[in-house]
């Protein structure tokens, strides 16, 4: 079944540009002429350090996922002595009771073994079991052949279970990886994986409370690419236009919001009304990105957001959170970190670089959280008070 979606999708592809978007920014919103684009951060907003590298520890990391269950914040990310995505990749975690304070960071999964890569996935939570997901490259990121997911749980956030596939509704194992941030819709779960062969990244949902089997994937005509450069990593040929999406819900509606791979910078968006099951044609947003990972969501109000470096090239400064009261209409943007609050870049490393890197955030204890890489070293956490960015 996964195999016969995946073909139909990789076959429905469309020209971009003129493609309605699901929702609009306001005019002038940022200032490009100003430092930090003219941003201010929220009253109240502060930032915390979960790990810090130093001499003896690894140097590298990324892809910095927060959960919060049992009283407790959960931050998951990928660490490796020094570059991004090599063989000695391993899944790390920490934990707070605050989000200020954190545990020294645990070895969630090793380093892969014969060419195998292991990074972060994100966590689920049915309130009652925690769930942290694996990404697995079984011939490493570089190679592009792309990979699957595992899980691991857990009723405590301290003791896990071994690895397991994550299924879909067929009951085979899912022949992707998973996006970090899957949302909860109801009862309905949806979120998105990089189906291989490569990465195209397609739309999901399951009604599994736990987020572990009964995925679907949705249908989406994806935009057509551009051809590779000659000379480019061969993974970035096996991608789809559309990739490492988040989502927000306006209405009744579900809007995946996509980094461009044909270098826009600008947010891809489409949205499904039947609840993930089919999604519109991706259009080009007027949301700008510096081509990174984002970080979509609504507050318990409704209240939608979109966090992102609002960059119209690759510097991924700064980092700022937009937000709308209906989905459609995003009319205010907050600094979260700007130029002045970075620190300096201490180690060398493959594809590391200064920014704010691939942030995912989440919604607990009254602030909205997100979690980066500082220069893909330092993770840290910011937090804004969710009265400030919601009741206006």
């Amino acid at each position: 079944m996964i195999a016969g979606l995946l073909a139909a999708v990789m076959l429905l592809t469309a020209a971009a540009d003129d493609r309605p978007a699901p929702y609009m920014i306001a005019p002038g919103l940022f200032d490009a002429s100003k430092p930090d684009l003219g941003l201010t951060p929220a009253p109240g907003t502060e930032t915390f350090t979960v790990f810090r590298p130093e001499e003896g520890t690894d140097h590298f990391s990324n892809g910095v996922s927060l959960i919060g269950f049992r009283g407790r914040l959960y931050a998951q990310w990928q660490s490796s002595p020094r570059d991004e995505d090599s063989p000695d990749t391993r899944v790390m975690f920490a934990s707070s009771a605050d989000g200020e304070r954190w545990t020294a960071p645990v070895e969630l999964a090793p380093p892969g073994e014969g060419g195998r890569m292991v990074s972060s996935g994100g966590w689920s939570t049915d309130g009652q079991t925690l769930v942290a997901y694996l990404n697995v490259w079984p011939n490493g990121f570089q190679s592009g052949d792309g990979g699957q997911t595992e899980y691991l749980s857990s009723g405590d956030g301290q003791s896990w279970s071994a690895p397991r596939s994550v299924l879909a509704a067929d009951g085979t194992p899912i022949d992707g990886v998973i996006e970090q941030d899957p949302h909860r819709f109801g009862d309905r779960i949806i979120g998105a994986f990089h189906m291989r062969p490569g990465m195209i990244a397609t739309p999901a949902f399951t009604d599994d409370p736990l987020g572990v089997s009964g995925w679907t994937l949705g249908r989406m005509t994806h935009l057509e690419r551009a051809p590779t450069p000659a000379g480019a990593p061969i993974h970035e040929s096996r991608l789809s236009r559309e990739i490492e999406p988040s989502l927000f819900q306006a209405s009744d509606c579900a809007v995946m919001v996509f980094r461009d791979e044909d270098l826009s910078f600008r947010q891809l968006a489409s949205e499904s009304c039947d609840r993930g099951v089919s999604w519109s044609t991706p259009g080009v947003t007027a949301m700008p990105d510096s081509r990174a990972k984002q970080s979509a969501g609504n507050l318990p109000d409704g209240t939608a957001f979109l966090v992102n470096a609002p960059n119209s090239d690759r510097l991924r400064i700064p980092l700022a959170v937009t937000v709308s009261r209906d989905g459609r209409t995003f009319d205010r943007s907050f600094l979260l970190r700007g130029q002045g609050d970075l620190q300096p870049l201490r180690y060398e490393g493959q594809y590391k670089r200064p920014g704010y890197h691939y942030p995912k955030s989440t919604v607990w204890n009254g602030f909205l959280w997100v979690g980066y890489a500082a220069n893909k070293e330092d993770v840290q956490v910011t937090r804004i008070p969710m009265n400030a960015l919601s009741g206006y």
